[in-house]
């Protein structure tokens, strides 16, 4: 494919790089992606997709807080906060993890549960 490549800087200083097809008769689909841009010194540009990064679904779920299972076989729990709220944040941290917890617990028992009738 044949064009005119140009780089430049959007108003928050980002780099942009446009690339303008100058052959007539190309059709393709719409795409966005994460890519990773090397411009060597004699002008060549290569640009390689970058993989997409997996992500697990949370086991167990509360407002500010999640239980997930890594593809490292490690458990994360996650929390978050609104910086509004931070007078709050060991009420509902202990709150959220003890809620989890007992998510967990029941997970557990109902998997035992189910192991002994069968």
């Amino acid at each position: 494919m044949n064009g005119t490549m140009t780089f430049a800087k959007n108003s928050n200083n980002l780099n942009i790089i446009d690339f303008n097809c100058t052959e007539m008769d190309v059709e393709l689909d719409p795409y966005s992606g994460r890519f990773k841009v090397q411009i060597m010194h004699d002008g060549d540009v290569y640009i390689t997709e970058m993989k997409k990064r997996k992500r697990n679904k949370p086991l167990f779920r509360e407002d500010n807080s999640s239980l997930s299972l890594g593809f490292d076989g490690r458990y994360y729990f996650s929390f978050s906060l609104d910086a509004e709220e931070v007078e709050e944040l060991p009420e509902k941290l202990v709150h959220q993890a003890l809620m989890i917890a007992q998510k967990v617990v029941n997970g557990i028992l109902t998997a035992n549960a189910e192991e002994v009738v069968q």
